[in-house]
């Protein structure tokens, strides 16, 4: 194994990235319902309107409704709505439930697809967080049956579509969803309208991030930053949409557990915060692209990033960047069978640890510093690093008993 340098001669006294999930839930598997038939044989579809209701003049489809008509039902609906909410607020959910589906059994009377769309995904994703299946079921039939209708048309249905895409979203329901984006985009693509074909990629890349498909995510991320860099903008919004989706890919390389294509994003990021002067960011992208040479079994590239990130760190009054630096890069030297380095190392980590009062950073320091000493068979630097160890862990009323077992270790075999 190829001998790692000690790259640094210490610290001179004088001298930010993540995305949050949010939590993702597992999908449901619920099976497909015809709506035109009954739920069982005994009870009707609740969202067919299978009996006349007193908020309809007629049933009669030779008698579409006038435009008061339809003014008034519409005014009704959203009265439904307002009400079917008290009830589910006070905790009534059957109530509840019964006057949403005959809200969704009207609104279909009403003949505006992309309002009923938006009320099954509401009230969809109502029944999905409270585990009603059945409800789920229903909905999500209805939808299937809106969409295969939308397809039978000879032309796009824009609005109509990315209602169903979110529907879909609500009731967690991904692979529908994504089929209704990838419409959208295509016919984006066609018409060659960019913004929306970023808004759908950025709603594709989501959706993939959320389900954890990650090797999609990094295909549709990769096509946004693509995007991002071929499109005339000005300078500043570019550099910002760059930013992130680097910072995207690099996490989704990141959890895809791929190194080696995490690793270029991340030096990417660093060019563009060098160029901005924006040094404050360096530091943990540094660490990251140092553990990902260690995982690609590149020593010593990782041990100098590790390095450049601890100066860099020191410089910029980063200690719990500096230290999380010098923890790996000491644990390198000791893997590569280097434990002089490792001491010099962690003989470093405990500066930055008093400079920045980490009394457990420094009792921890003292105990690797102390079990390097015990590995090499000098007893008494050992016996001086676990003393110094136990006296900070009884300040803190912490490991003291580890600290005298390993003192009485060092003794017994020193004898």
């Amino acid at each position: 194994m190829a001998t790692l340098r000690l790259h640094f001669l210490g610290p001179k006294l004088s001298k930010w990235i993540v995305i949050a999930l949010s939590a993702a839930i597992l999908p449901l598997c619920f099976a497909s319902v015809t709506l035109s038939q009954s739920s069982d044989n005994d009870n009707p579809n609740p969202l067919e309107l299978t009996a006349p209701d007193p908020l309809l003049p007629s049933l009669s489809p030779e008698e579409p409704l006038n435009p008061s008509e339809r003014s008034r039902l519409k005014q009704a609906l959203d009265e439904l709505n307002a009400e079917a909410e008290a009830e589910f607020n006070a905790g009534n959910q059957s109530k509840a439930f019964d006057i949403w589906y005959r809200e969704i059994r009207l609104r279909r009377v009403l003949g505006d697809p992309v309002a009923e769309v938006q009320t099954l995904g509401t009230v969809g994703g109502v029944a999905w967080n409270e585990n009603n299946k059945q409800s789920v079921q229903l909905i999500t039939a209805r939808l299937e049956e809106i969409q295969q209708e939308n397809e039978a048309e000879d032309s796009i249905n824009l609005p109509l579509l990315k209602a169903l895409g979110k529907a879909y979203e609500q009731i967690r329901v991904p692979g529908q969803a994504l089929t209704v984006y990838d419409q959208i985009l295509a016919d984006a693509r066609n018409q060659d309208d960019m913004a929306t074909v970023e808004a759908t990629l950025k709603t594709m890349g989501e959706l993939h991030m959320a389900w954890f498909d990650y090797p999609k995510a990094a295909e549709t991320y990769e096509e946004l930053l693509a995007q991002a860099l071929n499109q005339a903008q000005n300078q500043r919004e570019r550099i910002n949409e760059e930013v992130a989706y680097l910072q995207q890919l690099a996490y989704i390389y990141d959890q895809d557990q791929q190194p080696d294509q995490a690793l270029p994003k991340k030096q990417q990021l660093v060019d563009i915060y060098l160029s901005q002067g924006n040094d404050t960011q360096i530091p943990a992208l540094k660490i990251a692209i140092a553990s990902d040479y260690n995982s690609l079994n590149q020593p010593e590239k990782a041990s100098q990033t590790y390095q450049e990130a601890y100066s860099l760190a020191w410089s910029l009054q980063q200690f719990a960047h500096a230290s999380e630096a010098l923890q790996p890069l000491a644990e390198l030297y000791l893997t590569s069978k280097q434990p002089e380095f490792a001491l010099q190392v962690y003989e470093v980590l405990l500066q930055v640890e008093q400079q920045s009062y980490n009394y457990y950073g420094l009792m921890n320091t003292y105990d690797k510093i102390g079990q390097v000493y015990l590995d090499m068979n000098n007893y008494p630097q050992a016996l001086a690093a676990f003393q110094k160890g136990l006296d900070l862990a009884e300040s803190l009323q912490h490991r003291e008993a580890y600290f005298v077992n390993k003192i009485q270790l060092v003794n017994r075999q020193n004898l």
